[in-house]
């Protein structure tokens, strides 16, 4: 799988640099209701953009997987509970089921 991902990651990295060798002019952003400008190259502002949407995306998702991640904890902490009380209930049932030990006479 690591392989896969490196094969796959490797020409969206030449990708990336062909374009920012390529995209090296400045372009200015005015944040209009602000009063910032900012003179940066071209590929930086497309690359950032991109990063910054996907780190955007990537705290939503994580955000809205609040109600999963909780519900599959309370879940996995009634199983373990669930696991002690049966363990508990087998090693008493164990204990009951042993046959008295009578004591051994020998006659003779």
């Amino acid at each position: 799988m690591r392989i896969l991902g490196w094969l796959l990651a490797f020409p969206l990295i030449v990708l990336a640099v062909v374009f920012a060798v390529a995209n090296r002019h400045d372009v200015r952003l005015e944040l209009w209701p602000l009063p910032w400008v900012l003179d940066l190259p071209v590929y930086l502002a497309v690359l950032g953009a991109l990063v910054l949407g996907m780190v955007i995306g990537a705290v939503v998702t994580w955000l809205s997987g609040h109600r999963a991640r909780t519900n599959a904890r309370q879940q996995r902490r009634r199983a373990e509970s669930l696991e002690r009380q049966l363990a508990a209930a087998q090693a008493q049932a164990d204990a009951q089921a042993e046959p008295a030990k009578l004591p051994v006479v020998i006659e003779g």
